[in-house]
């Protein structure tokens, strides 16, 4: 790779990149949006509308599905990637515990919480209390008391169960029935797009929409676009480069 030309890269990461971690897919046989809970599929838990009205339920399976493996590490791929100029679509912080500092997690982040506001306000980011939840919680399968500490810790009334504008808390997850702001660094992310004439696509299937827009941006820019995945999706574009591997394998390619 040509240093001269490397910041005309941009590198956009899907749940591929973290599986060899050991956190699934989420669309796989054992992935996070295919398991649904006792009686919300997760197209309905993973919604704004849900955290106003059952947060208790939505903070549940936020933790039972992602804050188990908040002690996951990096692997190789993270840590090549951590000097490039990277977009992930992944929730679980991996990219910022490998030291890449200026990566752009456009869903969010697992490792981050913030006050309840509306969807254009721009808020701080604070570190979120699953550690603490957990500390006083005698048995993570007794989802009564975790139900009771997660609103405790979140700052939910036990009693009205109501999130309250400027009080509560909520995971830094961009939800289904949201859509990107620049507090998931929406104006950074497509300026980067704008800047790039070299996509590379990692473990992603295409199904979310910054990988259309991404793809959009590259096609505006005439650049060349590349994807690589064990069984990558054909987007039905001329030109583009694909690599049918996974991400690892694809770094001892290159590197």
């Amino acid at each position: 790779m040509n240093p001269k030309t490397e910041s005309a890269f941009l590198y956009i990461t899907g749940a591929g990149v973290s599986a060899e971690s050991g956190i699934p897919t989420f669309r796989g046989n054992d992935g996070f949006w295919t398991i649904g809970s006792q009686n919300y599929t997760p197209q309905e838990m993973a919604t704004r509308e849900m955290y106003i009205e059952r947060p208790e339920e939505f903070l549940l399976w936020y933790f039972k599905r992602f804050a188990s493996y908040r002690h996951i590490l990096p692997n190789d791929v993270h840590y090549w990637l951590s000097k490039k100029k990277l977009i992930t679509q992944n929730v679980d912080g991996l990219d910022g515990k490998a030291s890449n500092l200026e990566y752009i997690p456009i869903h969010g982040r697992l490792d981050k919480a913030l006050r309840f506001s509306d969807m254009d306000e721009i808020v701080p980011l604070i570190d979120a209390p699953w550690e603490k939840v957990v500390s006083v919680t005698n048995n993570l399968d007794n989802d009564v008391e975790l139900k009771k500490n997660l609103l405790e810790f979140f700052y939910i009334s036990n009693k009205t169960k109501k999130p309250e504008l400027g009080k509560s808390l909520r995971p830094f997850i961009l939800l289904f029935d949201e859509y990107y702001t620049d507090l998931y660094r929406m104006s950074e992310a497509e300026k980067w797009m704008s800047e790039s004439n070299h996509f590379i696509f990692i473990g992603t299937s295409f199904s979310v929409n910054i990988t259309n827009i991404a793809l959009r941006f590259a096609i505006a820019n005439k650049a060349i676009i590349e994807i690589v995945d064990p069984n990558p999706v054909d987007i039905g574009i001329d030109g583009i480069i694909y690599h049918k591997m996974s991400a690892k394998e694809y770094i001892r390619q290159v590197s």
